[in-house]
């Protein structure tokens, strides 16, 4: 049974602590980007060090106080805060922002869980190398809720997710054990591998503390270009003609619609649209090549072909670096002018590869028929099966209007994914928003499995409670 963090258990923790490590309960602790949701906090702690996080668990495992961590507050499901149960303590990662070390030739970084994502980009590039996990967020998200929640991003279909750019951790378990896997190997079949366990647990197993990272050469090259598109189907044709031309050298294909297009121009961002004529579909190919290769070559012989074979009808080819900028605005735009407009029902899904134009096809007429008008945008990372597949009101009406359709529409989606074989959540994890859809889809035996390991490691419950797994 855990108990509230009162203000005489926080100044008792807090004696055995710097008094750095103590923070103000700003609101900045307790909101999440979307608004959906406010938590709350009995105090909220800042360590600067392993063993001040170690102190923290061990006082909350003794003491039974649920202890819920908080990297760069990006999460969009509700894993960095609770409004439920007892009163917690917030764990913030921000005072660990150290770079430890860069190691070129091993293609190494280890970095401090509270390091800002842009930061680590920063420090591979000055040692001449890529660390490739990127997103819209990264000027703000920190390491650990990355790693926490296994983040993908633009660049899933070359480099992988954050567990596949991950060699090693260090972490605090609930009972203040620090385990230290900080290895720089990619070999070591020593058993368990608790760095797997830990990626992607959103803190509900232990604290992160700090990550041993693969790092990569950096392209001698890069190609961005726009390409209209006759359907996804089509797309996804020209993404296997763009792999085998450049032999896997696709860093990033992401699927537009143009609803999402649309829905700048509707909200007024200053976002110069590339086509005259806003087209339904289009894909945003982005290439890193080696010396030899050159892109825009490589992208006009594929833009050529394709439009032989009418998969393309229209195309814009990056002839600069600021072009390619200007592209990759357009794209990165689509959440802000998704938020401007205001969705009624968002969902991060996957799918397997084949199963994405049926997909679209089919939710989009089940929606219609059982909702009515709406607008749907979909978009995101086709080469990794990931869509964002967001519904709105039709124009000139609110979200507020339709809120009541909220959980249908989510119904639908959800139910069409599982019947495809995809996965409700992609990329942005359970959180506490997900976890009646996780007991709803989830295998049974995992789910059983995932149980025994949560008490095992967390006797007391006293982790991130209520995320991913439902609290008791």
């Amino acid at each position: 049974m855990l108990t509230d963090l009162t203000d005489d258990l926080a100044a008792r923790l807090a004696a055995d602590l710097p008094d750095a490590a103590r923070r103000e309960v700003a609101e900045r602790y307790l909101d999440e980007p979307r608004g959906n949701r406010h938590g709350r906090a009995g105090a909220v702690f800042a360590p600067g060090t392993t063993e001040e996080v170690a102190t923290i668990l061990r006082f909350a495992h003794e003491n039974r106080i649920a202890v819920v961590p908080y990297g760069g507050g990006t999460g969009l499901v509700g894993g960095q805060l609770t409004d439920e149960g007892t009163v917690p303590l917030v764990l913030s990662l921000e005072r660990m922002s150290k770079i430890r070390a860069v190691h070129p030739g091993e293609n190494v970084l280890v970095a401090e869980a509270g390091a800002i994502l842009a930061d680590v980009q920063e420090a591979a590039a000055e040692a001449d190398r890529l660390f490739p996990l990127s997103l819209a967020s990264e000027g703000s998200a920190r390491l650990g809720g990355l790693m926490a929640t296994n983040a993908g991003g633009v660049n899933v279909l070359r480099y992988g997710n954050a567990r596949d750019l991950t060699l090693g951790i260090e972490a605090v378990l609930p009972d203040g054990t620090i385990v230290n896997a900080l290895r720089r190997l990619r070999k070591d079949n020593t058993g368990y591998d608790l760095r797997h366990l830990m990626v992607g647990a959103e803190g509900t197993l232990g604290i992160i503390t700090a990550v041993s990272l693969r790092l990569f050469q950096r392209p001698a090259k890069q190609g961005v270009a726009m390409l209209v598109v006759d359907s996804p189907a089509a797309a996804q044709e020209l993404l296997q003609r763009a792999q085998h031309a450049t032999g896997g050298g696709v860093s990033a294909f992401e699927l537009i619609s143009g609803q999402g297009l649309r829905f700048q121009v509707e909200a007024g961002l200053d976002v110069r649209q590339p086509f005259a004529e806003i087209p339904e579909w289009c894909v945003l190919v982005d290439l890193g090549l080696p010396e030899a290769m050159d892109p825009e070559t490589v992208l006009e012989d594929l833009f050529a072909a394709a439009l032989e074979d009418e998969l393309v009808s229209d195309g814009v080819i990056a002839q600069s670096a600021a072009q390619a900028d200007a592209l990759w605005q357009v794209r990165e735009s689509i959440p802000e002018g998704n938020k401007r407009v205001g969705a009624i029902a968002s969902h991060d899904i996957s799918l397997p590869l084949g199963a994405i134009p049926d997909f679209l096809e089919t939710a989009a007429t089940r929606l219609q028929e059982a909702q009515g008008p709406i607008r749907i945008n979909a978009f995101g990372h086709l080469g990794d099966g990931n869509l964002h597949f967001n519904q709105f009101p039709p124009e000139g009406e609110t979200k507020a209007d339709h809120a009541h359709k909220r959980d249908a529409i989510s119904r639908i989606v959800h139910d069409l994914v599982h019947e495809m074989e995809g996965s409700f959540s992609a990329e942005h994890g359970v959180g506490r928003l997900k976890v009646d859809e996780l007991e709803r889809y989830g295998d049974p035996g995992k789910l059983i499995a995932m149980r025994t390991l949560k008490d095992a490691l967390d006797p007391h419950g006293i982790m991130n409670p209520g995320a991913v797994l439902r609290a008791r």
